[in-house]
């Protein structure tokens, strides 16, 4: 396998080694069905995994169960091997599979498929399942694979066409449970408690089985989004190979401006350079403009170095028709490709086989992440290679500088807020049109079940009837709610032209990423925003080549509206709690994408926008700033500010584009200078309360991230924004540092 050093690459940051384990093995059960057994022998299975044979047991006595392992250790017969036994001993039993993508599916479908069990009926039951087929597989099929929004707009609300599979239902599979949190988590536990009323209506309770990667809280999330006790398998028996593991910096362009070479053109690069030494590699990016860059760069780099490698890359990303993608995968699985480069639809539980080498193009998110994508490397005992290669974001350039804060880091928690106000809302909404709802969904959906009925019924939303509430009006509610999304206003975005719809945005975040001029990335294309129609909730977009991006200016207020929990912590006094953020988005900014150099200040009309959320803040009392001199107090506590929300995601599973921030002199409710961080969606989806909860870790990571970065006066590495409303003025380094010392204790 090869092994790459500093010598060879002066990139190369740190370097770690990871050594080999051994596996921990289990005898299949006796209480496996023989034909389950046979095909598992004829699939090269003859023992188990003890995680496996433990998760069998559980499931077996009737227990809800959540498996969190490592990558490629073998999660799928967790929960096939239940499903399977079930199907051999009743041939009208059901099973739900449910996957956050579409190439997950497709996967598990294979693997159904390889074991040739004449009794398994796997169904696909998507947006890509042709009309004429699905009456077949609504009869047929004795697993359907299908995923949260099918489920939530195709399935439930049609109930009445699903009778059979709902009385039937003996098992609920979800797969990859830690994709499900922040707003899409919370829309997730949702859309279980409603599958479960269902299944209560046709005298059915099926078996939860989920599968998690490694996260801190694998049986409080199972919990939070099923409403149901779980047990834990947590103890991985399967076995893993050395691991050779790079820290990867790209070089200066200009050191005193703090700018580097880009990440995408040095994992091209290494992806070339990998691929011509015969090592089978995945990129992986984190949008899709970044595959296709990827990929782009890494075929001229092969035209100079091996020309016959360019027809065995590919990129994978959505976007994609379903055929493109099942040729990808054919291709990966099969071996005819050597590399690809993808987004996040890869990093999930795919069994991509043989791969030697992962490349991660800047941080992914979360800690969790990066484990599931070099895990997609050295299946079983082989040895592998991962490398992550930072971009100028102050996370990235954290953990170049403090390797073994990652290394040695526990992963994250996955947080999500099932009764979030608007997001509950919605939901319940869509119940009553599946179902009248009366006090006894209470067990399903909790006690504030009650205050949101009541809520709707004034809103007239909701009819009483016989002691019980229905859908009071001609509308189909679940289309409305869309899962992705906290707020149940949205802008659509339209193709001038054509009238084609690209997607939406939330009503409460449309000004800041479709406001007129803005360039909006979608699908690796560029649109620029041509007219916002604020009435008819539409932003018209047209395809350009632009050199540029836009970065919005706004003014932001936060009001307190209610203070839930305070507490000394770090120096100050810090609270949590219901705020009202006002954003008024009142400029724009084009910046060129080579240099990020200014172009044009274009300013706008724009109404202000407000919503209610979660937050946390704290007064920033004299103590902390007598060293900052008086032209930097602002830029002080804005730069503060900016490196809080830049390392919260560290701590909460959230991207820094889910947070919001205040920094001001003078506060009329606090009394004096003080720093707001408030979850961005409405509502609030636990991101803070998080943040609350660590908050003297959040500032002692703080504080080192902003003193090791090398630059003079701040940088995208410490304490610039990509999203900072204030364009990045003021900003004050020392100021920063001369606050968060003494916060730290320091």
């Amino acid at each position: 396998m090869i092994r790459l050093s500093p010598e060879q690459y002066p990139q190369i940051a740190a370097v770690s080694h990871q050594a080999r384990r051994g596996g921990e093995f289990e005898p299949v059960p006796d209480g496996i069905a023989p034909a389950v057994r046979e095909a598992l022998e004829r699939t090269g299975v003859d023992r188990l995994y003890s995680h496996q044979a433990r998760a069998f047991e559980l499931a077996a006595s009737g227990r809800n169960v959540v498996v969190t392992t490592a990558s490629a250790s073998g999660k799928s017969l967790c929960f096939n091997l239940p499903v399977l036994n079930e199907l051999a001993a009743d041939d009208k039993a059901r099973a739900l599979y449910l996957y956050p993508t579409k190439a997950l599916t497709q996967d598990q479908v294979r693997k159904l498929q390889n074991l040739k069990l004449p009794f398994v009926r796997p169904g696909v039951y998507d947006g890509d399942t042709p009309s004429d087929h699905r009456p077949q597989i609504r009869r047929r099929s004795n697993i359907l694979l299908t995923n949260p929004d099918m489920l939530h707009v195709g399935i439930m609300p049609h109930r009445d066409s699903w009778q059979d599979f709902f009385f039937n239902l003996k098992y609920v599979v979800i797969d990859e449970a830690h994709t499900y949190r922040g707003v899409f988590g919370s829309h997730m536990a949702n859309v279980m408690r409603r599958l479960r009323r269902i299944c209560a209506i046709y005298g059915s309770e099926p078996r939860f089985l989920l599968t998690t990667a490694n996260i801190a809280n694998p049986g409080e999330l199972a919990g939070s989004l099923t409403g149901l006790d779980f047990e834990l398998v947590d103890r991985d028996g399967s076995p893993r190979g050395e691991r050779q593991v790079i820290f990867w910096n790209p070089p200066f362009i200009d050191e005193a401006l703090g700018i580097r070479k880009s990440v995408f053109t040095e994992a091209a690069n290494l992806f070339a350079d990998l691929l011509a030494e015969k090592v089978r590699t995945i990129v992986f990016t984190r949008t899709r403009k970044g595959t296709e860059l990827v990929y782009k760069y890494a075929t001229q780099r092969l035209e100079e170095i091996k020309p016959s490698l360019i027809k065995a890359i590919s990129p994978y990303r959505g976007g994609y028709t379903p055929s493109q993608r099942r040729e990808i995968e054919s291709g990966l699985f099969g071996g005819g490709l050597v590399g690809v480069v993808s987004t996040s639809a890869l990093e999930l539980g795919i069994d991509v086989g043989g791969i030697d080498a992962v490349i991660s193009a800047t941080f992914p998110g979360t800690v969790a992440s990066l484990w599931q994508q070099w895990g997609r490397a050295g299946r079983g005992a082989g040895s592998s290679l991962a490398v992550y290669i930072a971009g100028q974001d102050a996370l990235d350039q954290f953990f170049m500088t403090h390797p073994d804060e990652l290394l040695e880091r526990d992963v994250e928690s996955a947080i999500l807020d099932f009764q979030n106000v608007q997001i509950f809302a919605g939901h319940l909404g869509a119940a009553a049109f599946e179902a009248p709802i009366t006090a006894g969904d209470e067990k399903f959906f909790g006690p504030g079940m009650a205050p949101a009925v009541a809520a709707l019924a004034a809103e007239g939303k909701l009819r009483r009837r016989n002691g019980s509430h229905i859908w009071a009006r001609p509308d189909f509610p679940a289309a409305s709610v869309h899962l992705r999304s906290s707020s149940a206003d949205s802008f659509t975005i339209v193709v001038e032209d054509t009238g084609a719809v690209l997607g939406q945005v939330e009503a409460e975040r449309a000004f800041v990423f479709v406001h007129p001029g803005a360039i909006y990335m979608h699908l690796g294309e560029t649109w620029q925003v041509r007219k916002l129609d604020l009435e008819g909730r539409v932003a018209l977009v047209r395809p350009v080549l632009a050199d540029y991006y836009t970065q919005p200016k706004k003014e932001t207020m936060v009001e307190v509206e209610e203070r839930k929990m305070v507490r000394t912590a770090a120096g100050v006094e810090l609270s949590f709690g219901k705020v009202l953020a006002t954003e008024h988005v009142i400029a724009y900014q084009k910046k060129q994408l080579s240099d990020n150099q200014v172009l044009e200040i274009v300013e706008l009309e724009l109404p202000e926008q407000s919503f209610y959320t979660e937050g946390l803040w704290f007064p920033v009392p004299d103590a902390l700033t007598e060293g900052v001199q008086p032209q930097d107090f602002l830029g002080a506590l804005h730069a503060t500010e900016h490196g809080l929300i830049a390392l919260l995601p560290l701590f909460a599973m959230c991207d820094r584009w889910d947070i919001g921030g205040l920094s001001t002199e003078m506060h009329w409710q606090t009394g004096g200078p003080s720093i707001f961080v408030y979850d961005g969606h409405p509502g609030g989806i636990g991101i803070t309360r998080k943040g609350f909860a660590t908050f003297e870790e959040l500032v002692a990571s703080t504080h080192s991230l902003i003193g090791a970065c090398p630059c003079e006066s701040g940088c995208p590495s410490c304490i610039q924004s990509p999203k900072c409303g204030n364009l990045n003025e003021p900003l004050s380094k020392a100021g920063a540092l001369e606050i968060l010392g003494k916060m730290d204790g320091s």
